[in-house]
């Protein structure tokens, strides 16, 4: 039985009529066409659907629709400020922290998650905080380093 459900994505209200079951990551690949969040695994252990829900860094694919009602929800699409990049964006590009593009977006929102907690981190903990995130292609050295660096500019 399909139901309504009401949520904020990027600061929007939405409303969809799903399943509740559906996972939040196909309501905002198919109903909400917000394609830059990305399936790897489908099982919560790569990290490429994270999104931050109620300030909380989430795998998209592990969290049934219906518990995302009156929510709030951040994807990859909602963290640029109008007609820029992010500075994570920036140093993710400066740096060469994205290749494929299949873990960048998680990569960058869980990078976002730790600097909107720890502006500075340590080497240590930025490994940490993107430890649930899984790339194949950049060794993560590059990707920590654009996490380094963005962190150098943020006040």
């Amino acid at each position: 039985m399909r139901c309504c459900i009401t949520f904020t994505v990027n600061d929007q209200t939405q409303t969809v009529e799903t399943f509740p079951m559906k996972r939040l990551l196909d309501v905002l690949r198919e109903d909400l066409q917000l394609t830059g969040t990305k399936e790897g695994c489908g099982e919560g252990e790569c990290g490429a659907c994270s999104v931050i829900m109620d300030g909380l860094l989430v795998n998209s694919c592990l969290v049934p629709i219906l518990h995302a009602s009156g929510s709030s929800v951040r994807t990859i699409e909602g963290i640029a400020p109008p007609g820029g990049l992010h500075p994570v964006q920036r140093a993710f590009a400066a740096c060469g922290g994205a290749q494929c593009g299949i873990c960048t977006p998680g990569m960058i929102l869980a990078a976002i998650h730790l600097l909107e907690r720890t502006p500075h981190p340590t080497r240590g903990q930025i490994r940490e905080a993107l430890s649930g995130n899984l790339c194949r292609c950049t060794g993560y050295q590059k990707i920590i380093d654009s996490v380094e660096q963005a962190s150098s500019h943020l006040s």
